[in-house]
């Protein structure tokens, strides 16, 4: 990873931004719309910026404008200037973008797909500025128009669902029904009166029949390639717990799962305790990913343990792996096709 993702909140914030001509304007709108406080410096500057910054300053830059400020910009187009302005900024310790030179910043900004409070940033890190834009375009017609009411209609009920579920893990569970149910597609359809009723029903529900019970879902990682896991084993992966995983799976694979779920390796752990694991795991009400190399079910490990869970009447998943033939397959065709 080139840069560390993050974002700022620039509310009422100092901005520097050194440069009054179509590079800073571009800047500025984007700072605006994040309600920064934003101060230029420039000799020349275009009226659309006088209209929008908060403070001119119509002079050449001068190293002590960084003083105070939260974050800096340099948008002169003149290197020397631009060079000037960051090292000022190194000095006093201060993030500073530079505008299209990646090499003098310590920060850059992505390509953004914006649907208000919901922000996508894509970055190329500064390698390749075109694709990134490319990636935004395509993201651009994959989100709903109205996926930002959606976000602002659930942080309305967040306050009644935390009331309901004090336990993080049924609030997670209560969202990720939500989000992929008929309320949130009322709201994305224009719908939120009906909506509105719907979610008053969902959020008045007993507690206790939003309970869900723990599961163990086996998942056969393949031939140990990121890219070769299924869908649905990604998607697995995305919602559980914990994960359970042997010694062969890499870390491209555990990068994958969520941040917060817990990860047990069970190398050197003999069958039977694993076996316990999984089953105490799942009867706490955990979502269990079992991540296991290769085809666990070759070797018969799946198997065991599916049966010592479907005896404990525990609930299961089996979420087959891209096989090691399967993957010389698609290496030999796409061969062929180079």
């Amino acid at each position: 990873m080139e840069y560390f993702p993050v974002f700022l909140d620039l509310k009422r914030r100092p901005v520097l931004l050194v440069g009054g001509g179509e590079a800073a304007l571009r800047k500025l709108r984007l700072l605006r719309k994040a309600g920064a406080e934003v101060t230029v410096v420039a000799p020349r500057i275009l009226p659309e910026i006088e209209a929008s910054a908060a403070a001119l300053r119509r002079r050449g830059f001068v190293d002590g404008d960084v003083n105070g400020q939260t974050i800096i910009f340099a948008a002169t187009g003149i290197e020397a200037v631009d060079d000037r302005v960051a090292e000022a900024a190194r000095w006093a310790n201060l993030p500073v973008n530079v505008v299209d030179r990646p090499a003098a910043s310590s920060f850059i900004v992505p390509a953004i797909v914006e649907r208000d409070p919901i922000v996508v940033a894509i970055s190329s890190g500064g390698a390749a500025p075109v694709l990134a834009r490319r990636l935004r375009e395509a993201i651009e017609r994959l989100l709903p128009a109205r996926l930002g009411r959606l976000a602002n209609f659930a942080n309305s009920f967040r306050g009644a669902v935390r009331g309901l579920l004090p336990d993080a893990t049924a609030r997670r569970r209560f969202w990720e029904r939500f989000f992929e149910g008929p309320v949130a597609e009322s709201v994305l359809a224009g719908e939120e009166g009906r909506a509105r009723e719907a979610m008053l029903t969902l959020v008045n529900t007993p507690a206790n029949e939003k309970r869900e019970g723990g599961i163990v879902q086996l998942i056969g990682t393949g031939p140990g390639d990121s890219d070769l896991l299924t869908l649905r084993a990604l998607q697995v992966m995305q919602r559980a717990d914990v994960a359970v995983h042997d010694r062969g799976i890499g870390a491209s694979i555990l990068d994958l799962l969520r941040r917060d779920a817990e990860r047990i390796n069970v190398e050197g752990l003999a069958q039977p305790a694993i076996n316990e694991l999984l089953a105490g795991l799942a009867q706490a009400g955990k979502r269990v990913a079992r991540l296991a190399a290769g085809d666990p079910f070759l070797l018969g490990q799946g198997g065991e343990e599916l049966g010592f869970l479907s005896r404990r009447a525990i609930a299961t998943e089996v979420v087959p792996g891209v096989a090691l033939a399967h993957r010389s397959a698609i290496e030999a065709r796409s061969l062929r096709r180079a």
